[in-house]
């Protein structure tokens, strides 16, 4: 929880007063604002911070797979089972579970889910045996749940009993103050992994900075100096070249020269396979079906695996990107 503006302050506070409680804690807001970070210290603040924290992302699991990961399964209980195995619920037995991107189950999950919180109880996939767990359930997500259940996406019941408790998780770009402390604590990080060391931030980078809208939010703006540290050379100052950040009113097109894209330039890559000035050999092409899968390995690889993300950015669901990354494997193999 690194930062000093008002709302990183409210939410210190907040978390201050229900860690130490027994209540859900639905965390929401946008993308990469640290909805993570935020159970994590919920969670090491609560009365069972010595317990186990168990993580799910639910977006990351296929929906074949999720019940078992939330239940376990029984031995034979489908093709791949061959031995018994604890789901997520039973491994945070006396601690905390975090369901990550919570709006991305199905339906009939939905129900199941219910129950747990309602009777604290459940069966393995394939098993009779009712077990009983006490587990604290934190929940995030980057959607408008309340719109969710209005278009009958997202169970009513549900939402209220993951809604007790309720945080939001701010945007950047309501949290101004918080960039350069939040910028300069990653780039000391950073150099420490790369092994590197630069001299820091130029004025003008600063102000880039600043005049940021950062959609990506904090995960953006890691991923900003992450790139900046590495290309910048030894002893240099991080300029707002260097960034390659893209503003309001500027195009993200990349009209022109692809190359010169802020996130193409000075990098070597040749995503755009030299298509520029001059017609390519029509044998050269490539289908549009390699063209999407090209694509979308390459925001996945833009946005460091975070499918949800990737997602968001292709301007596609999360299922449409597991199904499409599914059908890749296949072909694979």
């Amino acid at each position: 929880m690194i930062g000093n503006s008002h709302a990183t302050r409210q939410l210190r506070i907040l978390i201050s007063k229900v860690a130490p409680t027994q209540a859900t804690v639905l965390i929401h807001g946008e993308s990469g604002t640290g909805k993570e970070v935020i159970a994590g210290e919920i969670h090491k603040a609560s009365l069972r911070s010595a317990a186990p924290f168990i993580k799910v992302n639910c977006a990351a699991i296929s929906e074949t797979l999720i019940e078992s990961e939330f239940f376990g399964h029984e031995k034979g209980s489908f093709t791949g089972a061959v031995e018994r195995r604890r789901g997520r619920f039973e491994l945070a037995h006396g601690g905390t579970i975090l369901l990550d991107e919570i709006s991305e189950i199905s339906p009939a999950l939905q129900a199941k889910l219910l129950r747990v919180l309602q009777e604290r109880e459940f069966e393995r996939v394939g098993g009779h045996k009712t077990i009983q767990v006490d587990t604290r359930v934190l929940a995030t997500t980057n959607r408008d749940l309340a719109q969710s259940v209005a278009r009958g996406e997202f169970r009513e019941d549900l939402y209220y009993r993951l809604n007790v408790f309720p945080v939001y998780s701010p945007p950047l770009r309501e949290k101004k103050e918080d960039i350069l402390i939040l910028a300069e604590h990653f780039l000391d990080s950073l150099q420490r992994k790369h092994g590197v060391k630069i001299a820091g931030f130029s004025p003008s980078a600063k102000s880039s900075l600043l005049s940021h809208d950062w959609p990506g939010n904090i995960r953006e703006l890691q991923n900003t100096v992450e790139r900046a540290v590495i290309i910048v050379e030894p002893g240099g100052l991080i300029e707002p070249s260097t960034l390659g950040l893209i503003h309001r009113g500027e195009s993200e097109s990349g009209a022109g020269d692809p190359a010169q894209h802020p996130y193409m330039a000075n990098t070597g890559v040749d995503f755009f396979n030299g298509v520029a000035d001059e017609m390519p050999d029509p044998e050269s092409l490539m289908s549009m079906e390699e063209l999407e899968k090209r694509y979308i390995m390459h925001a996945l690889e833009a946005t460091k695996g975070n499918r949800t993300r990737a997602a968001r950015h292709l301007k596609i669901t999360s299922r449409t990107l597991r199904n499409k990354l599914k059908l890749y494997q296949e072909q694979d193999s």
